[in-house]
């Protein structure tokens, strides 16, 4: 059904509550209620220390807003048709992973309503911030469907999504995942200023990704980060240390603010900081792709 067909659907409904003042204040305390369970119950449960916040992003202007899922949490920009982070929790696997769906599907949440087909013969994947495999093992199928949603999809050069950023996300799901037990993973694209657009769409293609896993603090065990930059044009096989950088990096390059529930000088030396032998990653790092 599209939004047209859906409101054409909605107007009876709409011409009844006008005339019902007391169904207006009823909609309004519904919508405060809701509004009070999303900021501070169920979004702060699906991130860790504090939902990013996007500031001063280059090339990322524009209205913005956070949209919830199952296994998932993302901001979505209505400008640059993109998300503009995603994250989720690594968890113990309980599923087998389900079938791959056929295809992508229009988020009806999103403005910008972009379709599987808007990414056809543009020369890029639709690429996931949210892993269909990762999600599947750990949350199932409903959650692992709501992955091919176009507000969880950016695009990616072939040569990128299903080489080096899927031996990360393998890793991820694998190694890491038995390594360090629970984790989050913060991912997302970067942009230029003024990105350019897939052909005849809104959709605007990023200059490279970011991926933060951090593992939180145990007992007698401080916090540990991860960050990687893949740029667009990274070479099919390259050892992904190359790839290794700081979160402060990152935030330079987005403008967005990780973690800032951290206490200051917690988050100041992590967020600075480059970590891959705590996170075993030069055991791993030259694995070959699976495609």
């Amino acid at each position: 059904m599209t939004k047209k067909q859906s409101l054409r659907l909605l107007t009876p409904l709409f011409k009844f509550i006008a005339g019902k003042p007391k169904y207006i204040l009823l909609i309004f305390l519904a919508g405060g209620l809701w509004f009070a369970y999303e900021s501070l119950v169920a979004r702060p449960a699906m991130s860790y220390m504090g939902l990013p916040k996007v500031e001063s992003g280059i090339g990322t202007s524009g209205w913005s807003h956070v949209l919830r899922n199952e296994a998932y949490l993302l901001e979505y920009s209505e400008k640059l048709a993109n998300p503009l982070w995603v994250t989720y929790k690594v968890t113990a696997k309980r599923f087998k992973s389900g079938k791959r769906p056929s295809g992508f599907k229009t988020d009806w949440r999103s403005i910008a309503d972009i379709s599987h087909s808007d990414y056809t013969g543009s020369g890029y994947d639709r690429g996931h911030m949210a892993p269909n495999y990762l999600i599947a093992s750990r949350y199932g199928k409903s959650a692992q469907q709501e992955t091919f949603l176009m507000t969880n999809i950016t695009p990616q050069k072939p040569a990128l999504n299903r080489k080096s950023w899927q031996r990360l996300e393998e890793i991820i799901g694998n190694d890491f995942s038995e390594w360090q037990g629970d984790f989050w993973v913060v991912t997302g694209p970067i942009f230029d200023e003024n990105p350019k657009r897939i052909k005849q769409t809104q959709v605007a293609i990023p200059k490279a990704f970011y991926k933060i896993l951090i593992k939180p603090t145990a007992p007698g065990k401080p916090a540990i980060a991860l960050a990687f930059i893949f740029p667009q044009n990274a070479k099919k096989n390259v050892d992904l240390m190359t790839f290794v950088t700081s979160v402060d990096e990152i935030e330079a390059q987005t403008g967005i603010d990780f973690f800032s529930k951290l206490e200051d000088d917690v988050e100041d030396a992590l967020e600075a900081a480059k970590m891959p032998k705590a996170w075993r990653l030069e055991e791993v790092s030259n694995r070959p792709s699976r495609y």
